[in-house]
């Protein structure tokens, strides 16, 4: 069965990266507890990376602390370091199966910090859009190639996958400043 141009699941799957990096950019919460700010951390538990939600429970006993209960009393070194490891400058204190998070204030250096980690996510959101648009414009050279389109088709093609693309890099670009702005918000 020859290839089909599909400028929509291309979109989708553009969208879909745009949905992913909102779900990250919300986990960096600003200043109070919150349980989404540990959802994008994995842990690695029985030889693969697991979503922390997956191994333990997290609450907000305090506005300025988190506390996760983790199932399994193995697990809970594992967990520690997920949560040390994950860029959002939390120091957890373990008692027994129990980790305890305290957020800490959102002085200047730290507004940074977090800044820099929407960047991150923001350029991994791009990466991903851009891996997008190689794909749909290989299918389309593909297609030029198998003779199944003409090569003005194959050119209007790849000029809506670059729209695309710039409409979502858009997207991406307004998602970061909007949280950037959040974050340095005094």
């Amino acid at each position: 069965m020859p290839a089909t141009f599909d400028l929509e699941e291309l979109r989708r799957r553009m969208q879909s990266t745009i949905a992913v990096l909102k779900h990250d950019l919300n986990g960096l919460r600003t200043g109070r507890a919150s349980a989404s700010l540990l959802e994008p951390i994995q842990v690695v538990a029985y030889g693969a990376s697991t979503p922390l939600i997956q191994v333990a429970n997290v609450s907000v006993p305090e506005s300025r602390m988190l506390s996760v209960q983790v199932w399994d009393k193995g697990l809970v070194s594992a967990v520690d370091k997920a949560i040390r490891d994950s860029n959002l400058g939390l120091s957890p204190t373990v008692e027994g199966q129990t980790l305890r998070i305290r957020i800490p204030e959102l002085n200047e250096q730290r507004r940074k910090e977090m800044v820099k980690v929407a960047h991150k996510y923001a350029e991994e959101a791009r990466i991903s859009v851009r891996h997008v648009r190689r794909d749909g414009i290989d299918l389309a050279k593909k297609m030029l190639k198998d003779k199944i389109i003409s090569e003005d088709d194959e050119k209007r093609h790849a000029a809506e996958v670059q729209k695309a693309t710039d409409l979502a890099i858009h997207e991406v670009d307004q998602a970061l400043a909007s949280k950037e702005k959040e974050i340095m918000q005094v």
